[in-house]
């Protein structure tokens, strides 16, 4: 198993150096563990050129399956711990705007009716990984159901028009026509938005005039705040400030072709603290 996890590591990095680092080693054992099983196997998993590494044909081959079989242990031993202490732990990915602005001001009835369980929260923009990360599931936005994955649909991406407060008292009408003469800021995870929109008026998309791109959707909605453009952003992100009159919007929501769903493998489908984490969270929704 040693000589497993230290080729699986490797071969993610591609570097003994970070694998090294990674499982608390030094650089020359993990090139010995990685050597030694390439004698076992009579195989070569790795190309040495200098001091760089390089996964062959094979080796890559050999890792999508053993990173997959790893990822089994590590469920199946999560469960055993879970169902032996009767505390569960879940690792949760989640959209950074969504998490701070959906999530968290709920999760307090989630722990209050499981008392016990832990919810570990992680930020992520891309997608997971799951046989190479230690998530358990995730929370993310997508056109359909992902290959390979367990997919629960959680509501579907209704995408709002924002403007800073002002916007409201200025006199005038923010028409689609106006709307589409201004700077049109976008987050660079959904950079089609303004497309929907104009196509949803029935506005050329040649007049579109795209500004700055945002990482994070909350820095975006700082930006429109701060009159630097426009926004488009889901609805269930910006419902506070609206209510508080922090932002404006001049018209409806339309539902974009993206939905929000909470996404795993199989396998950690029976994991105590998804079972009951999936279940409030649907409730939830």
């Amino acid at each position: 198993m040693s000589l497993l996890l230290a080729f699986e590591a490797a071969a993610r990095h591609e570097s003994y150096t970070r694998a090294a680092a990674e499982l608390s080693l030094t650089q020359s054992a993990v090139s010995r563990q990685v050597q030694a099983l390439e004698q076992q196997l009579g195989l070569t998993l790795f190309r040495r050129e200098g001091r760089q590494v390089q996964l062959t044909d094979v080796g890559r081959l050999y890792q999508g399956e053993l990173s997959e079989a790893l990822g089994r242990i590590r469920s199946a031993t999560l469960q055993a711990l879970a169902y032996q202490s009767g505390v569960g732990t879940l690792r949760l990915a989640t959209l950074p705007t969504f998490g701070s602005k959906w999530l968290l001001p709920r999760l307090h009835e989630f722990y209050a009716a499981h008392p016990g369980m832990l919810v570990h929260i992680h930020s992520r923009i891309e997608a997971i990984n799951f046989d190479t990360s230690e998530i358990d599931a995730a929370i993310g936005v997508a056109s359909n159901d992902l290959p390979g994955l367990i997919c629960h649909r959680l509501h579907a991406e209704q995408l709002l028009v924002i403007l800073p407060p002002d916007a409201a008292r200025d006199g005038q009408q923010w028409d689609p026509t106006r709307i589409s003469q201004e700077v049109l800021l976008n987050v660079a995870n959904n950079p089609h938005a303004w497309g929907e929109w104009f196509s949803h008026q029935e506005l050329p998309h040649r007049s579109m005039r795209l500004g700055p791109s945002f990482e994070l959707t909350s820095h975006l909605i700082q930006a429109v705040r701060a009159g630097i453009g426009i926004g488009l952003v889901p609805r269930i992100l910006v419902e506070e400030e609206l209510a508080k009159g922090e932002l404006y919007s001049p018209g409806a929501a339309f539902a974009s072709q993206r939905s929000y769903y909470l996404i795993y493998p199989p396998r950690n489908e029976a994991l105590p603290s998804l079972r009951a984490f999936r279940s409030w969270l649907l409730a939830q929704i």
